[in-house]
């Protein structure tokens, strides 16, 4: 366990603050993430888990090249990537540098909870957004929203106080499965699954 040395106050990372912020590499970003508050259309709360990927890692969408459905995570830092998994959940990543992103696994509700209890038909807090596909479902994060800058409607990312974070093997892949590079929350009753 560490604490989080954060690289902003608590504003909005938007504009020239969000490229500086995502043009890093996705470990750092993953880190820097936790405890940043994300909304979608007024609804979210503070990011509690991530997962870092890069275009040389084999378990990454982007490990052999662009393609139709893995274009935006080729763009620019701060572009949002969207993707299906099980042909079921969405999933909600963050680009850094081109062809590296940021999963967002899990967040701590905060904002218009009955709004996301209503979407997930259940009112059990704690699982509200405990996964990358309940976070999708409970914000109403689709493919609608692939490839757009998080700093344009109707997304908001703002920094907020660092947190102390762990970090531990990535989750549901089962290529380069050994790299340490999911980051979470220390204590958080939100995440997905608990560290080891």
């Amino acid at each position: 366990m560490d604490d989080r040395t954060g690289a902003l106050g608590a504003a909005p990372i938007a504009g020239e603050a969000l490229t500086r912020f995502f043009e890093r590499d996705a470990i750092s970003v993953a880190r820097e993430l936790l405890a940043c508050r994300l909304t979608v259309g007024g609804i979210g709360g503070r990011i509690v888990e991530t997962e870092a990927y890069f275009p040389d890692d084999e378990a990454s969408h982007s490990f052999r090249g662009p393609t139709p459905r893995n274009g935006a995570m080729f763009g620019g830092p701060g572009n949002v990537y969207i993707y299906r998994i099980y042909g079921m959940h969405w999933c909600l990543n963050f680009v850094c540098t081109p062809g590296s992103a940021v999963l967002i696994r899990a967040i701590e509700p905060e904002i218009g909870i009955a709004t996301m209890i209503e979407r997930r038909g259940t009112d059990a807090l704690a699982q509200l957004c405990s996964g990358p596909g309940k976070l999708c479902q409970a914000l109403d994060v689709t493919i609608a929203l692939n490839d757009r800058l998080l700093d344009r409607e109707p997304f908001s990312l703002t920094s907020t106080a660092p947190a102390p974070i762990v970090s531990g093997k990535r989750i549901g892949i089962t290529k380069n499965a050994e790299a340490p590079w999911r980051f979470g929350i220390s204590g958080s009753r939100y995440l997905s699954k608990p560290f080891r």
